[in-house]
């Protein structure tokens, strides 16, 4: 009886903390402030969301999930969410100082090595932070990474154009000239989202909350950090050759991210993994939740 007790203890303290997860703020090396919440126990994970300029918002469901059996951490990226800055401009937003801030939230939560899972443009983080920190790293899982170098940019546009019907496109293109011509409210944005969000998931249900994450991008943010890309020549194939702790590349079959690009990852990373998901664009844990699981606990385990 007493151990009954105990283990139902123990399983309504973790549900607990999973449904109240612990938040805070970190300080990076221009001050900067970052906002990150933590979910779950257990060994460590980094979960570096898509972008540029979108909050860790949409990451949450995400983090909750794998918080079952890791100690999940999410953090707004600078400029974004809470992790307001006086200034967008580009000695505030670079890639370098957005690899200082995953420095700086590392030491505040007193952390020694972590795995990291980057997703989308986060993935691209993931691998820049590897050539920067690789001691400071247990594990990587690319999930539909944009890729160790800016061969994204050739290609990604079209992807996306290929997987909307003509009315999509067409809607697209409408609501995206208002917003340019000053429409500002959250109608127009959603109204963008949700004909664009087509091309991110192949399950239809999901298209209101892909609609409504793609109206939480911050242009400013977006173009900064495509041009310091290009500013520094973004590649990370040379230096992580030497990076040898293991790594998990997964994305869908119908992903807008070409399985060119996660071909070169696999190649740079020489203890590496790849698996390709049915079913499935650019959300994994959305479209074949059950692959994604699986694989990415296993991974870590």
């Amino acid at each position: 009886m007493k151990r009954s007790i105990i283990s139902l203890f123990l399983i309504l303290a973790s549900l607990h903390a999973i449904a109240n997860p612990k938040d805070g703020f970190a300080k990076s090396s221009d001050g900067a402030q970052l906002h990150y919440r933590i979910f779950g126990s257990g060994k460590p994970l980094l979960i570096i969301n898509g972008g540029p300029g979108m909050n860790s918002e949409g990451f949450e469901g995400l983090a909750k999930t794998l918080s079952a059996q890791n100690l999940t951490i999410i953090y707004d990226q600078r400029g974004t969410g809470k992790s307001a800055l006086g200034t967008l401009d580009s000695t505030t937003i670079t890639m370098d100082l957005m690899i200082d801030d995953i420095e700086a939230l590392r030491k505040h939560l007193n952390i020694d090595k972590w795995s990291v899972l980057g997703h989308s443009f986060g993935g691209m983080v993931a691998s820049y932070y590897a050539t920067k920190h690789p001691e400071h790293i247990a594990k990587i899982i690319l999930s539909s990474s944009g890729g160790i170098d800016l061969g994204l940019l050739n290609e990604v546009q079209n992807a996306i154009s290929s997987k909307l019907t003509k009315t999509q496109s067409d809607s697209v293109d409408y609501w995206t000239e208002k917003i340019n011509a000053g429409d500002t409210s959250h109608y127009a944005r959603l109204r963008r989202g949700i004909n664009l969000a087509h091309a991110y998931v192949v399950d239809p249900k999901f298209i209101p909350t892909i609609g409504e994450r793609l109206t939480q991008g911050n242009a400013a943010i977006n173009q900064l950090i495509w041009g310091d890309l290009q500013r520094i020549s973004f590649n990370c194939a040379t230096q992580l050759h030497s990076f040898t702790k293991p790594v998990l590349i997964i994305q869908g079959k119908q992903d807008i991210v070409s399985r060119e690009i996660a071909e070169k990852s696999h190649k740079a990373f020489s203890n590496s993994k790849m698996v390709f998901m049915d079913h499935c664009i650019h959300y994994g844990w959305l479209d074949n939740p059950e692959v994604y699981f699986r694989e990415v606990n296993s991974f870590l385990k």
